[in-house]
């Protein structure tokens, strides 16, 4: 590990997103333990507990929130940060209570990711200043709205639809899409 390096584990069930972004943050100067499962990856880091973790909120059929809390146990103070492609104010929120440090949407390069954790900041990430903040749009605000009440029904789309006033085969056509920009 280079001076100045960090430890920092990659967790997603991309195995070819897992190489690209383990191998520009070693040519950085950083130790990366990587995997494409948690029981992996807490095998690979053994008695090294990272100081970062970048964890995928979908991996395979379990969700990177469940990953927070043991990676979180080898290292109390770890900066997690918590990388979608599907991201909704509900998950970030469930994300961040969780113990993350930070949430983002894919796609981000290896400059961004470090600049999202904050690594050789000694303050948490930047707040966005007053000229910065956008208000969403009409349907960003539904889609939020649609995750919320998802997350509130523990991912049941029936229970999600009948809730929302709307058929379930709607619900699950919106779903499938990918989340409305600002």
């Amino acid at each position: 590990m280079a001076e100045g390096g960090c430890r920092i584990a990659v967790l997603d069930d991309d195995p070819v997103f897992v190489e690209v972004l383990a191998r520009a943050l070693r040519r950085r100067g950083h130790e990366v333990k990587a995997a494409n499962d948690l029981a992996t990856l807490l095998r690979v880091t053994g008695a090294q507990a990272p100081d970062y973790a970048i964890v995928d909120l979908k991996i395979a059929e379990a969700s990177g929130l469940d990953c927070i809390a043991p990676l979180l146990a080898l290292n109390p103070a770890m900066r997690i940060l918590i990388l979608t492609g599907y991201a909704s104010v509900a998950t970030a929120v469930t994300a961040i209570k969780a113990g993350a440090f930070d949430y983002a949407c894919k796609p981000l390069d290896a400059d961004e990711i470090l600049q999202k954790l904050a690594i050789g900041a000694q303050t948490a990430a930047p707040a966005l200043g007053e000229d910065e903040v956008q208000p969403l749009s009409v349907r960003r605000l539904a889609w939020e709205h649609i995750q919320r009440v998802l997350l509130e029904n523990g991912g049941n789309v029936s229970a999600t639809a009948r809730s929302l006033g709307m058929h379930r085969r709607t619900l699950q056509r919106m779903l499938q899409k990918r989340p409305v920009r600002q």
